[in-house]
């Protein structure tokens, strides 16, 4: 496409030719629904999809592809402009003519695809890790309850309220105009698997020992972790005495204690009520970490202030807002 998203003349579909297991269509989420017991969802990763689609001239909201587990192929059906955002999947595209080569599809950079093409995610290089693919335009999947993210338990949204399955089209929108022919990238964020965190409502239920093991300890993320929680294995936490709760609010980063002592990080599917003791709440410049925590690894809770959260916040909103200004000098209708 010589380096613009020229509006295409034909409907822009993008055809799932094969699917790995969990990839679905999502947003930045589902706000202000809670109430209704309606879950949040949208992308694990928020400032990767923010990223990619600014870097496209999207609105940072615009709907992308959350990729867990590969392969992934796709075809499309009209010219595009794509980025690759998060974990590397080890990205080729192989044109009409079935030449593939992994040189044109670079993770993080801004990257045409040519009507016909294929385009194929296989390994990512950390396993249990995600990838996001924003396409310019955004996938114009239809608007539910102000949002175009999958809710996988309730099943709306996204595409059939459902993971993507071969044989899947999905439709594009209208994209911007590229003033100028220029390859585009931004480098992502590495986890670090400290997760910053505050004390929780019921912090001070639990024994001084618990507190030293949640704070100072390594805990091991479980196999049964996906995107309504992180499961934690290690040193089971202890209660002061028994504690009767009533179900109240919950939100994603809240990390809740069961019964058997090991907590659980609450992560964008999170149910909006619960009756579990929380000790933390991950703080929200730090969840897009929990993306990429695969089953196995380690991660650690270091303990801060509200003024640390509010600062750490800031920064990232300080560098997306950069970001969309750099970006809309490129960019004209």
């Amino acid at each position: 496409m010589k380096g613009s998203a020229a509006r295409h003349s034909t409907p822009a579909l993008v055809e799932v030719l094969r699917c790995g297991v969990l990839t679905s269509v999502q947003d930045l989420g589902r706000h202000g629904q809670r109430h209704l017991g309606i879950s949040q969802c949208g992308a694990l990763d928020t400032l990767a999809l923010q990223q990619a689609n600014l870097l496209l001239g999207n609105a940072p909201g615009a709907a992308g592809l959350e990729i867990s587990v590969g392969p992934v192929h796709l075809r499309f059906h009209a010219d595009a402009v794509i980025v690759l955002s998060g974990v590397d999947f080890a990205p080729t595209l192989e044109d009409c003519s079935g030449a593939a080569s992994r040189n044109h599809v670079l993770p993080g950079h801004r990257v045409s695809i040519p009507a016909g093409s294929t385009l194929s995610l296989t390994r990512p290089a950390i396993p249990g890790a995600r990838c996001y693919l924003a396409v310019a335009g955004g996938i114009d999947v239809p608007l539910v309850l102000g949002s175009r993210s999958t809710d996988l338990k309730a099943g709306f949204g996204g595409h059939e309220g459902r993971a993507l399955e071969a044989g899947d089209l999905l439709p594009l929108g209208t994209a911007r105009l590229l003033k100028a022919n220029a390859s585009r990238g931004v480098r992502g964020l590495a986890p670090t698997h400290v997760l910053r965190a505050l004390p929780g409502p019921d912090h001070e239920q639990f024994t001084a020992a618990s507190h030293t093991q949640f704070w100072m300890q390594p805990w091991r993320i479980s196999h049964q972790s996906n995107r309504m929680g992180m499961r934690l294995n290690g040193a089971p936490l202890q209660l002061r005495a028994a504690l009767s709760l009533l179900s109240s609010g919950v939100l994603p980063g809240d990390v809740q204690v069961p019964s058997d002592g090991l907590p659980i990080v609450l992560a964008s599917d999170c149910q909006t009520i619960g009756g579990y003791p929380r000790i933390a709440s991950v703080i929200r410049a730090d969840l897009w970490q929990l993306a990429h925590l695969p089953p196995l690894t380690s991660v650690y809770f270091q303990l801060v202030t509200h003024a640390v959260a509010r600062a750490a916040l800031e920064r990232q909103t300080r560098y997306l807002a950069r970001l969309a200004q750099v970006m809309q000098q490129e960019f004209g209708e």
